[in-house]
């Protein structure tokens, strides 16, 4: 006790806070100790007072002290402790030394209890479960510590629009591993960092939450639970975190931890619905897709709470967005929330359809205001000052004017008045953000996938144009691509039945004919990339039992649960085109599965929900029939016979569909809108062929830096090797590899060409493939 009050006397008296009375002293302390231990100090004949130097030994209660200071703090001995431990040791001993000792022990042990006590001592230095649970995104991005979010802006702008929204603000980010679900979390603290968001969430902070340091150690039953109320009751009372959760489905079902729990089934997902659904406070979760289906979806109160009555309700909205509704948007809220959202029920997807148009309104108009704000600080004090002239000079011709119409008397109070509030009422307005029907829409269409918008004169031209995108990749099917073409164009317009498929089309022809070839180039052309194609090859459905595989395993079968393979890609995917590859090979069962799907536009799978394919531009692939239009290649009804090419087609088309009879029933075949028939290609056919797959040859040769040019005879070379009515066209990708690849890869390996040279390939005297540099070729021609 006497170091730490000299320590306290050299540096600060109020150091260590016991020692704040003027009663306590490091001299009448170090009196005290001599008492303690019976010091023998004396006067000396000159009168000179002479300590004994004399050490002071660690005693038998010296250590006791120590001990009992050790299980008085729980987080470690500090002075507090110490002091107030070895005041309840010695304070008999001060007692017996007198008036003025005893005077010294009242007056520390009133210092000591003025402190708070050892144990409310350790609850300062505590940690907060947030600063023990979770990190601080925000702050880590404010000191550079986080990486720049390439290239998912648009992810991150939504997740702020949902963030904005007065209900149900707490998105969710489905993707496999490793697509950046946290980096959009990391963007959304960036973007706070640098105070480009929405005003709403300027004052926030994303937290991320570490699951693993909040389930470690929680070993009884309810330490687990005991961690997550305290955390959810510091989020609420801070007001500005948003929760980030990474594999939130760790979270789910982990409450089961414990001694003698058994398996209860208890989640850290309970505690969460009641805050979340009260909006205490705003959270971010991930997740990938499996584990959201097998998880989440089963759990309806907890997937509400996470984004993945109207006219009552408008005026409320409108408060929180500081926004207009019109009633055209109400309007359309019902309407397109009905037809295209079909897995949720009204009003609750209209309330969230309206929720998030106005977010997103509110922050489009930000964003504007923002960039005129900018605007005007660029500008300098003189283009401030032309402005202050030109509105001054306006002003003055207004004044003139009125003074010439209205005499010197003026516009009459009364027309001033009207025309002030009609002023004031029309800026009030203006600043009130008016949600249209487009906003509707547009928000509609990230939800679903759909493009529910108004045409774009973009998109006009687009689908008028369709029919030549089409022709450019599938060559010689006029037919199909019309037939094709059409159905887009008149689902896109809004005249196709709401209740069915976008369209159902079967199309039959030999192989190599161009059949998967158009349903991809569909897909590339108009619904954005080859990948918005959900292809399914039926001769994997060949056994009864594999039907299953496309709605789901039925209870008690192993994969009950995970959903089925179709089901699941249209929940994904609705707005694609949904390809059945060789049809004819699966097995009858799954041609009753089609039966409701072609019909009712929606199936029912293994968990009981029912998904829409109302959406889906459907198409079937077939070999049937292909040996009635060998035939008709060489009788009067042929194609390449009859000079009139429709009536040939329709000849061709009914012997087809007779065929096409002995393989399917005919409640299928009547399902289907139109049954396309591809003809089997001609040379001029295969030479338009040729080109393009000789240009996405060219386009694999640019990485090594080369062009590359094919003379006519190589063309005609590999047109004639290529050529086979009976398998069409895939022939001649073999002989584009034997003829023409093969021999450049030999020349490319043997280093014959460099970076920007062209190759150029033909034939020798001999009729073999030669290829020849053409910066060669070119010298030897000059020389000759």
């Amino acid at each position: 006790m006497l170091g730490l009050i000299a320590e306290a006397d050299e540096t600060n008296r109020s150091q260590n806070g016991f020692l704040d009375s003027p009663v306590i002293t490091l001299e009448k302390a170090r009196d005290a100790v001599r008492h303690l231990n019976d010091s023998t100090d004396y006067v000396d004949d000159y009168g000179v007072y002479v300590y004994e130097d004399r050490p002071v030994p660690f005693s038998f209660g010296a250590k006791r002290v120590f001990e009992a200071a050790a299980e008085y703090s729980k987080l470690g001995t500090n002075p507090d402790q110490l002091a107030a431990v070895a005041y309840s040791r010695i304070q008999k001993e001060l007692a017996r030394d007198g008036r003025e000792l005893g005077y010294q022990a009242n007056g520390m042990h009133k210092s000591i209890s003025k402190k708070p006590d050892a144990g409310s001592a350790t609850k300062t230095k505590e940690k907060t479960a947030l600063s023990q649970f979770c990190i601080d995104l925000t702050a880590r991005a404010s000191l550079g510590l986080i990486d720049p979010v390439i290239g998912r802006e648009v992810e991150v702008q939504r997740i702020i629009q949902i963030l904005c929204r007065k209900t149900k603000s707490n998105p969710i980010l489905l993707g496999e591993a490793g697509v950046g679900k946290t980096a959009i979390a990391e963007g959304l603290a960036n973007r706070i960092s640098r105070a480009d968001v929405a005003p709403f969430l300027l004052t926030k902070r994303v937290m991320s939450l570490d699951v693993a340091s909040l389930m470690a150690g929680a070993k009884e039953r309810g330490e687990l639970e005991d961690r997550v109320t305290k955390l959810i009751k510091e989020i609420a009372k801070s007001g500005d975190v948003i929760l980030f959760i990474d594999e939130v489905h760790t979270l789910v079902q982990s409450g089961t931890t414990g001694k003698g729990n058994k398996g209860s089934g208890f989640d850290i997902a309970n505690l969460l619905k009641p805050s979340l659904g009260r909006g205490q406070f705003q959270c971010i979760a991930s997740t990938t897709t499996d584990e959201y289906r097998l998880h989440f979806e089963k759990d309806k109160a907890l997937a509400r709470r996470f984004q993945p009555i109207l006219m009552g309700i408008r005026d409320k909205y409108e408060a929180h967005h500081k926004c207009r509704y019109t009633e055209d948007a109400i309007k359309a809220a019902v309407h397109l929330s009905s037809r295209y959202i079909v897995d949720r029920y009204l009003p609750d997807k209209a309330i969230d359809l309206i929720d998030e148009a106005g977010s997103k309104a509110s922050i489009e108009a930000f964003k504007m205001k923002k960039e005129q704000n900018n605007y005007i600080l660029s500008k300098t004090p003189e283009d401030y000052w032309r402005e202050i002239r030109t509105v001054e000079s306006t002003l003055k011709m207004v004044q003139e004017s009125k003074l010439k119409y209205y005499g010197a008397s003026g516009i009459e109070d009364t027309d001033e008045l009207i025309l002030d509030s009609y002023l004031t009422s029309a800026a009030f307005d203006n600043e009130r953000i008016e949600v249209r029907p487009d906003h509707i829409a547009e928000v509609a269409s990230l939800w679903s996938g759909i493009p529910v918008k108004q045409l774009t004169a973009d998109e006009r031209s687009l689908l008028l144009d369709l029919d030549n995108k089409l022709r450019e990749r599938v060559v010689g099917q006029e037919e199909a691509v019309s037939a094709i073409s059409r159905s887009v164009k008149r689902s896109r317009v809004g005249l196709k039945d709401p209740s069915r498929p976008i369209a159902t089309l079967l199309f039959c022809g030999p192989t190599g004919v161009g059949k998967t070839e158009l349903a991809k180039s569909l897909a590339a052309c108009y619904f954005g990339s080859e990948t918005n194609m959900i292809r399914l090859d039926m001769s994997e459905y060949m056994e009864r039992h594999s039907v299953s595989k496309l709605i789901g395993s039925p209870p008690g079968y192993v994969g009950y649960g995970e959903g089925g393979i179709l089901t699941e890609a249209i929940r994904r995917k609705p707005f694609t085109v949904l390809l059945f590859d060789e049809i004819e090979k699966a097995h009858p069962d799954v041609f009753n599965i089609l039966l409701q799907l072609l019909e009712d536009g929606h199936l029912t799978d293994s968990q009981g929900r029912r998904v829409s394919f109302k959406n889906a531009l459907v198409v079937m692939t077939s070999n049937v029939g292909s040996s009635a239009i060998a035939k008709g290649q060489h009788n009067s009804i042929g194609f390449f016979i009859s000079d009139d090419k429709p009536a040939s087609y329709n000849g061709l088309k009914s012997m087809v569909i007779e065929e096409l009879r002995t393989y399917f029933r005919p409640e299928l075949l009547n399902r289907i809108d139109e049954v396309v028939v591809f003809h089997p290609l001609e040379k001029p056919e295969l030479l338009q062929i040729l080109e393009l797959l000789l240009q996405d040859l060219k386009k694999r040769a640019m990485p090594q830096g080369i062009d590359l040019e094919v003379s006519e005879s190589v063309k005609d070379l590999v047109c004639t090797e290529g050529y086979d009515t009976a398998y069409g066209a895939r022939p001649l990708r073999r002989a584009i590899v034997n003829i023409i690849e093969n021999p450049l890869t030999e020349a490319l390996l043997a280093d014959k060409f460099k970076k920007g040279d062209t190759a150029f390939i033909d034939l020798d005297a001999n009729g073999n493939t030669v290829v020849i540099n053409q910066l060669d070729q070119t010298v030897n021609n000059l020389s000759d």
